[in-house]
């Protein structure tokens, strides 16, 4: 007997609250550690990122959840476990969801965006701009990190079409 429209509309502002910040957060850490993976390939940094990011792949979600919840929630008490409050109050309830959702998400899209870093670097203007002389971070940031986004961004617009599609 109640009307899904307005509790859809009720409920729309919490979810977003979490997904706007978890995409976010979660794109600019995936991206840094991607960059930084490039930036130091084939050396043991590279090693021992890419190993930990299959590790940080193999743990399921449900144990991220818990266990941050028990160590930051409940041990040292630094945000609520539960609940939800409006406006700027909101924050302290939310801190913890997108923490958790960014460093469950670490492992798969670290890898994913070195793997799209790694195809431009091969590629033919990367040469080039070495052979101008341009530094490796030069190379990286202003070459290939602007035409991998392209890839990125794709990926976002979908992910944000679909977001728009399950709220409206």
């Amino acid at each position: 007997g109640r009307n899904m429209g307005t509790d859809s509309r009720q409920r729309m502002w919490p979810c977003l609250a979490l997904a706007l910040p978890s995409l976010i957060v979660g794109l600019l850490v995936n991206i840094t550690l991607a960059l930084l993976m490039v930036l130091f390939r084939n050396t043991y940094v590279e090693l021992g990122s890419s190993v930990l990011c299959v590790m940080l792949m193999s743990v399921s979600s449900l144990f991220y959840i818990i266990g941050g919840q028990f160590v930051i929630g409940k041990l040292l008490k630094l945000v609520p476990i539960s609940g939800y409050d409006s406006g700027l109050a909101a924050l302290k309830f939310l801190i913890l969801p997108v923490i958790i959702s960014v460093v469950a998400g670490i492992g798969s899209g670290a890898r994913w965006y070195r793997t799209l870093f790694l195809e431009e670097v091969e590629k033919d203007y990367v040469r080039t701009a070495r052979a101008k002389g341009l530094t490796e971070t030069q190379v990286l940031f202003k070459h290939v990190l602007k035409n991998a986004m392209i890839p990125i961004l794709t990926g976002v617009v979908v992910y944000d079409v679909t977001m728009r599609r399950f709220f409206s």
